[in-house]
């Protein structure tokens, strides 16, 4: 029970036996030690010195003889702390490192009306961050209340802005006009140039909503590659379209 612990802590096997004997034994032999643990001697050398540079065993010459014996117990609990100090230290680049790593796109598949806004709910778990989108005039047609009652209050309390681009109607002039008051900023293009079926909207920093309402289905994508593939058309599209 008490080597399992000790291996999660991240001794070895023979480590752990060795510390455990050493702790029974109290000042001791590399002889008694092996005996004890039931590991190898010539092993239970190597063992030692591995234990001697954790700072879990100690040694002591008395005459010609050399002597070992355990530090206190707690001193594992300094070195996981040392450990987690060291991680802490790396894990900014570990994480940066992992930014290179080549993936497959994540998709999660969502169905009917609930399946759309579960897409738009997870763009509300970016409090202080941007959207951009390429709105749908289908969007006005899909649950007001839900809309105006749950996900816009939401939006506007994390502090979440809009980029928006979409189609110039009457129906989409008149929903511009809340830009400001919705923290929202809009640019539109000739109806005949834009036919968008779906809405798609780019958030977190990779990741794709696709809202498609005839269909009632909804996707997020999430993909580094895609999202800045996406964002860069965006980016484009906003420059050049009008206020």
């Amino acid at each position: 029970m008490l080597e399992n612990e000790l291996e999660k802590a991240g001794l070895s096997v023979d480590e752990a036996k060795t510390y455990l004997a050493a702790l029974e034994l109290g000042e001791t032999t590399i002889s008694r030690l092996a005996k004890k643990s039931g590991v190898n001697r010539s092993t239970t050398y190597f063992v030692i010195d591995s234990l001697i540079e954790k700072g879990l065993i100690s040694k002591i010459r008395k005459g010609k003889k050399t002597f070992f014996y355990a530090e206190d117990p707690r001193k594992i609990r300094e070195i996981l702390k040392e450990k987690e100090a060291a991680i802490e230290k790396i894990m900014p680049s570990l994480l940066a490192f992992t930014n290179l790593i080549d993936r497959k796109p994540d998709i999660r598949y969502f169905e009917g009306p609930q399946g759309i806004k579960e897409v738009y709910k997870d763009t509300l778990n970016y409090p202080g961050q941007e959207i951009c989108a390429w709105f749908s005039e289908a969007f006005l047609k899909f649950d007001e209340s839900f809309f105006y009652d749950y996900y816009i209050p939401e939006r506007l309390r994390k502090k979440i802005s809009v980029r928006a681009i979409f189609p110039d109607t009457d129906e989409m002039k008149k929903f511009s006009m809340l830009d400001e008051k919705q923290l929202r900023r809009s640019k539109m293009i000739p109806k005949e140039k834009f036919k968008m079926p779906v809405e798609i909207s780019l958030y977190g920093k990779r990741k794709i909503g696709i809202m498609a309402y005839e269909e009632k289905i909804g996707l997020i994508i999430e993909s580094q590659k895609i999202y800045t593939g996406l964002k860069s058309i965006f980016e484009a599209m906003w420059e050049i379209s009008g206020e």
